[in-house]
Formats: C-alpha cells, structure tokens, sequence
C-alpha cells in the first residue's frame, strides 16, 4: 500500500519557512513583501483561488493589494492597470487570476507582466530561463511538486519519468525542470494522442498526471513500486455529500494506491503546494527588487 504524501503537511513546512524568511526581510528592510492580486468577474472557482491567496499573504506577513473588476471589464482596461502595477514601486508580485472573462486574450494579459514580477513563473522569459536550467520565476504548480518529492525524498536521478499533459501550466514546465541538471530525470511527456499509454506509464518510476480527466491511470497502467503525483482536480456528482459534489483526481486513487510506493490524495496533495510556492516566489521578487540574492 502506498506511502500517502501529504500536502497539507509538506506546505505547512515551508509556509513556516517562509513566514520566519518574510519576517527576517522586514526586519532588514523595513517593508513587507506585497503581493497585487488581480480578478476579473465572479467566477466561484476563481474567486475561490483568490480569496485562498488572499488568506495565504496574511497569514505568512505579505502585504497584497487587491482588484475586483467587473465581468465586462475590457482587455485595455486591464493591460492598463497591469502597467500601473509593473511601475509601481511597492508592488513585488502580480498575480492575474486566469481564465479571464472570453474577451480578454490571456496570452496578452501573461506579456503584459513585468517578468521581474511574474510571480506565477507563467510568461515566456520565465519559462525560457527555467527551460534553460537559468534562476527564474517557476511555474507553482511544478514548483510544488518538486518540493513534495523533495519532502518525502524521491529521487528523480536515473529515474524515468512519465508526465502525462502538456500544458503550459503543468506538464510542459515540469518536463524542463526535471530534466535538468541536479534532477537528471529521463521524462517522457505524453498527450491525448499517445498510442498505447499504458506501456509507457508501466515502464516508468515515476508517473505524474495532470490531463484534467477522471481515470486517464488505473492501476493496469502502474507498476508495482512506482510514485503516482495526481494533478488533477475533477468535481463528481456525490449524492452522499450535502453540497451534492466531490473532488478527485485525474488516477483511479483507491486501486493504483495498491501497487505504488507513493501517491498523492485529491484533494490534499498537490493543491496546498501551489498556493505556498505563489507566496515563495513573492518572497524571491520583492529580495530581488532590494537587491538581495534569493
């Protein structure tokens, strides 16, 4: 039976860390870090995310400002407050919560971040210095899961590694990160279209999923040993639940705990990390601002 990683547990670690780094800053500098969270329109999910972060600022010592605009809010209204946030002092990180309402390009909204606060690791300068194995903003979520293998000590030297999803939030920058030096991982990165999926999932150490989908891994496709990271996050109908719903990942969690090694819950596993890096690497930006190394 599986070793069950907890991310709850491992975030609490380096939310502690981070709030005793913050306050060691203010200390030196005489400032908090400060965290500009944008949203736009009344998404619940997305509000959600945001009031979370909101949370997650206030209780590691961050300052964070904080921009409700409107569902018909348009795209120049927002690249222009984007620019006011990238000139302003003050501001260490800014964080748009995405999607946004269909008409605003998102694409536009990531380049119009300063990449010195793109502190979601999302635009293409940040993704090329990671990609480049260079000091970078890492995406969150990537950043998360590495820091849970680390936290429970899975090495990825040597190891195959099988990333199925290929965003641009996920896979495609995790498949960098892990492929670089001091990682050392072969990584595989397989898609909707990959033939026979199985056969590569069973020939892999380590099997990280993240295709937004309700049993893409079943037990079959895992061999005995491996480490399973769920990414994903799928809402189930739950007639048993009051609120009528439940979470769940994208492996099938009771059969493929079975055969791994490690595997993470969803909800409770990789969710609680991304949050944390987020505050990470406002922290990074705002020693990078004042000049310290991070």
């Amino acid at each position: 039976m599986a070793i069950r990683m907890n991310g709850r547990e491992v975030a609490a670690f380096h939310r502690q860390r981070i709030s005793r780094e913050t306050m060691e800053y203010v200390q030196r500098t005489g400032r908090r870090p400060c965290l500009a969270v944008v949203l736009v329109g009344t998404d619940p999910a997305s509000v959600s995310y945001v009031t979370s972060k909101r949370k997650a600022c206030d209780e590691m010592g961050f300052d964070h400002r904080d921009y409700e605009l409107p569902e018909e809010t348009d795209e120049k209204n927002l690249l222009d407050l984007i620019d006011r946030l990238n000139a302003d002092a003050d501001v260490d990180g800014i964080l748009v919560q995405l999607p946004t309402p269909a008409q605003i390009d998102d694409d536009k909204v990531i380049l119009a971040i300063d990449p010195q606060k793109d502190v979601d690791g999302l635009g293409p300068v940040n993704a090329g210095l990671s990609l480049m194995g260079h000091d970078g903003f890492v995406s969150c979520t990537p950043k998360g899961i590495l820091a849970l293998m680390d936290y429970y000590g899975i090495q990825t030297d040597g190891r195959r590694v099988c990333i199925i999803g290929r965003s641009n939030l996920v896979g495609k920058p995790l498949a960098a990160l892990l492929m670089q030096k001091g990682r050392d991982a072969t990584v595989t990165v397989c898609n909707t279209h990959t033939r026979d999926l199985g056969a590569i999932t069973r020939e892999s150490d380590i099997i990280i999923v993240a295709a937004g989908h309700v049993g893409t891994l079943t037990a079959d496709m895992v061999s005995e040993g491996a480490v399973v990271i769920d990414v994903g996050t799928n809402r189930i109908e739950d007639a048993t639940r009051e609120r009528g719903w439940r979470l769940v990942g994208d492996c099938d969690y009771d059969e493929v705990r079975r055969k791994a090694s490690y595997i993470t819950p969803v909800p409770g596993g990789v969710g609680p990390m991304t949050i944390t890096m987020l505050m990470d690497n406002t922290l990074i930006a705002a020693r990078r601002r004042s000049g310290e190394k991070s």
